[in-house]
């Protein structure tokens, strides 16, 4: 009981850390077009963030991300020690991608983390693989989802605003991305907090036959202070910030204008929405960056500097493998001090 209480304690300080790890996505083309201020930034985001837990339990009815990432390992092979060390090394590349200012995804850190350490226990017979590989598959999707709708919808807009003054476009744009930016932060509370509440659950669920109280049967049964949690620890997080990494979504993948932010939030939340629906956790930090490039591409193809972006594609790839090799290598230990 104790190891799942330890469990419960680190999801939401990976929630936390998630939230100022993430929390540049929904505010750093906001930030960089000056429309607020970094601390008015991280306040507005954070209300959304919360804000979307209530969207989550009264108007969607349901936590479908959260059941997904739950399902990651087949439900016989895990263990509290397997979820204990894919958390452990999830904790461990954020904060490491954090300090070296990479736009990482918290997603898929999370599920190469658990499946790693599943992996190590039991094999790769443990593993869902049609589930992960779906997941993967959005590395590249998300992102290039943004990318085109953000491309498109960028020369709708500027199509409909040719014979509006430079400087009117300016005021309404800068009053419009408060709108966009609360659109993207509501998706990344939708999205990222639920991916912690399905390794809650999965770790309850285990805990069910050794007794204790904390053990349920399955997901539906989670109980809503798992929920709240998870929500108010990311949205602690977001008011913490991450500013290394606003500086690299913010001005070095292009430089980003009020109505170029506005469609790249648009997108990106779209692209949220999207996905929430079809259950599939995916990373903010894709979403927005795909959205950004987008944007700058239907300027010109130069406007986007491509060597920022390559390396943030390369982060993307290493993530779920690395992740998962320290999801092993912690498993090792912890199976050996156990």
């Amino acid at each position: 009981m104790i190891l799942l209480i330890v469990i419960i304690l680190l999801g939401f300080i990976f929630d936390y850390i998630n939230g100022f790890h993430d929390a540049a996505n929904s505010i750093a083309t906001i930030v960089s077009t000056k429309v607020l201020t970094p601390f008015q930034a991280v306040v507005w985001a954070t209300f959304f963030n919360f804000l979307a837990f209530f969207i989550s339990k009264y108007i969607i009815g349901e936590f479908g991300v959260a059941n997904t990432v739950s399902k990651t390992v087949y439900a016989q092979y895990i263990t509290l020690p397997i979820i204990l060390a894919g958390i452990i090394a999830a904790i461990a590349w954020n904060l490491f991608t954090w300090w070296r200012g990479i736009p990482s995804s918290s997603s898929h850190t999370l599920i190469g983390g658990f499946a790693g350490s599943a992996i190590m226990a039991n094999g790769f017979h443990a593993i869902q693989l049609g589930i992960i590989l779906k997941i993967a598959a959005f590395i590249f999707l998300a992102p290039l989802i943004g990318m085109v709708v953000a491309f498109f919808f960028t020369l709708i807009v500027l199509y409909s605003c040719r014979h509006v003054s430079h400087l009117r476009a300016e005021v309404w744009f800068k009053r419009l991305q408060l709108v966009s930016s609360a659109l993207f932060s509501t998706g990344h509370g939708l999205n990222d907090s639920q991916k912690v509440m399905g390794i809650i659950a999965a770790a309850m669920i285990a805990a069910h036959p050794l007794g204790g109280g904390l053990g349920i049967k399955s997901i539906d049964d989670l109980p809503d202070w798992v929920a709240f949690s998870c929500f108010a620890a990311i949205s602690l997080g977001t008011m913490s910030g991450g500013w290394k990494i606003v500086k690299t979504m913010g001005s070095k993948i292009t430089k980003v204008t009020p109505l170029e932010g506005v469609v790249a939030e648009t997108a990106g939340a779209f692209t949220l929405y999207l996905t929430e629906y079809l259950q599939i956790p995916v990373s903010t930090t894709h979403t927005i960056a795909g959205s950004i490039i987008g944007v700058g591409a239907s300027k010109r193809l130069t406007a986007v500097r491509w060597g920022i972006t390559r390396d943030l594609m390369t982060a993307w790839v290493l993530t779920i493998p690395v992740s998962a090799l320290l999801g092993a290598g912690i498993y090792l230990v912890i199976s050996v001090c156990l």
